[in-house]
């Protein structure tokens, strides 16, 4: 470990600050509004006696100024007591635009934060299948005040094996394994969070932490110390790499940019990194830079806005890039690569890198693909004033077979599908509302399109494949 004096951070993190289910952390109290950097009030008002993560649903052709005065009228009615409770999910339309002839028809998989529960629904919103289990059921002797905040009342990501058999994330909690009837298989009580990914072999990948003291960074401040563990089928651990270990041992350049400043190691109550995605890479980059070899992995650190390359077998860190602070100058048009808090990084045909910036433009979130090395924009996206597009936490993206980009505005409990051209040729919101009128959604972490000839013969309504756009 590197002297304090070496581990100086450079950057200035009061955005960092906020804290979500993202975070793993204790949500803000029930009337806590958060504002933008510019002070503005974005209404993050949430209903009352109502677990999981909500936010004010915003609609297309709802204007931020809007939405903000809306959460305030809920603000004064909650102090009348007519927001609290929930309302049918069928009152909702779902799936709100959907194009069959340029969207990729598949099955769609997703957590929402309303519950501890996965879903599997075709591309009209019809549920497939759903799978769920409290976090009292897959630890039952834990004593409840181990529980990290809301983080216990949801999965945060989930993965569906082929026989029906899914992994889910209570993050910082741990990781369990149902069948396709909810029975536990295994629970694995590792702080897993954030991230997973199954080889071939059937050994899991995932995102871990463990809290310690490390006087070499602070004195008294605890760090939360991110690794990314290697567990067999059964969730027993392997192996397991510490990331900021292997981010010390760096051949230079933007790596060796990556400095900490005791006082801010406080400020942001020692979540370092924040580590929040982990893509084992395949040869479609490899022919850029031996430092994209198959079988390095590729992960975002979301506390310092970094995206970094980790060679496992050698135990370092052999690529980094790190955004440009500030606000960027650019409009709703303009491709100036700038991305901050971000997730969900990956390499994409060519060998370009996707990539979900949740701030890099205030009140803006971005999609890019870009050239991993020279930077150079390839494509983006960033919404419309008529539908904008913006999620302050959480957010994934994935591109399709059809050249069609799915992307997940977590916090506005959206997932929409655009061309190439930018066109939404589906859109779904989550039909989990709360309040007297709706006016609550809840988010969903992570929404995945799987191929129409995934298995699915074992859920509980399984329809004939859809053709899709090729």
């Amino acid at each position: 470990m590197k002297s304090t004096a070496e581990l100086v951070w450079t950057w200035q993190l009061g955005l960092v600050l906020l804290l979500s289910a993202c975070q793993d952390a204790d949500p803000p109290p029930a009337d806590a509004a958060a504002t933008d950097r510019s002070g503005v009030s974005q209404g993050r008002v949430e209903p009352p006696d109502v677990p999981g993560h909500w936010r004010m649903v915003r609609l297309p052709n709802q204007t931020q100024d809007s939405s903000v005065e809306e959460s305030r009228d809920v603000a004064r009615l909650r102090t009348l007591g007519y927001v609290a409770g929930s309302r049918a999910p069928g009152s909702f339309d779902a799936v709100t635009v959907y194009d069959p002839a340029q969207s990729y028809a598949g099955l769609n998989f997703y957590v929402s934060a309303h519950a501890p529960v996965a879903i599997l629904m075709d591309m009209k919103g019809e549920v497939l299948h759903r799978w769920e289990l409290p976090v009292t059921r897959a630890w039952p002797d834990m004593p409840a005040d181990q529980f990290q905040g809301e983080t216990k009342e949801f999965w945060r990501r989930a993965y569906l094996f082929e026989n029906g058999d899914v992994l889910a994330i209570f993050a910082g909690i741990g990781l369990i394994k149902v069948d396709r009837n909810s029975n536990l298989i295994w629970a694995a009580r590792n702080g897993a969070h954030h991230d997973l990914e199954v080889l071939p072999s059937g050994d899991i990948y995932v995102l871990t932490r463990r809290t310690r003291l490390v006087p070499e960074i602070h004195p008294e401040t605890p760090i939360r110390m991110d690794y990314i563990s290697l567990l067999d089928s059964q969730g027993q651990t392997k192996r397991e790499y510490s990331v900021l270990d292997l981010l010390e041992r760096r051949p230079g350049g933007e790596l060796a940019k990556i400095e900490f400043r005791p006082e801010d190691v406080v400020l942001v109550e020692g979540d370092l990194l924040h580590t929040n995605t982990l893509c084992v890479l395949d040869d479609r980059a490899a022919h850029l830079s031996p430092a994209f070899a198959p079988g390095n992995i590729l992960v975002s650190m979301r506390n310092i806005s970094m995206i970094a390359v980790l060679d496992l077998e050698n135990e370092q860190a052999v690529w980094g890039l790190r955004s440009p602070r500030g606000d960027s100058p650019q409009g709703a048009n303009r491709a100036e690569l700038v991305f901050e808090l971000q997730h969900d990084p990956q390499i994409v045909a060519g060998g370009n890198l996707l990539l979900f910036d949740n701030l890099g433009q205030e009140g803006r979130s971005t999609i890019w693909e870009f050239h991993p090395l020279t930077r150079e924009v390839a494509w983006f996206y960033r919404g419309t004033e008529e539908r904008p597009f913006f999620t302050e936490f959480c957010g994934t993206v994935q591109r399709l077979p059809n050249g069609n980009t799915l992307i997940t505005e977590s916090e506005n409990g959206r997932a929409f599908e655009v061309s190439p051209e930018k066109e939404i040729v589906w859109e779904f919101y989550n039909p989990e509302r709360a309040g007297e009128d709706g006016q609550f959604i809840a988010m969903i972490p992570e929404l995945w399109r799987l191929p129409p000839d995934f298995p699915h013969d074992w859920a509980d309504s399984a329809p004939a494949a859809e053709t899709s756009a090729e």
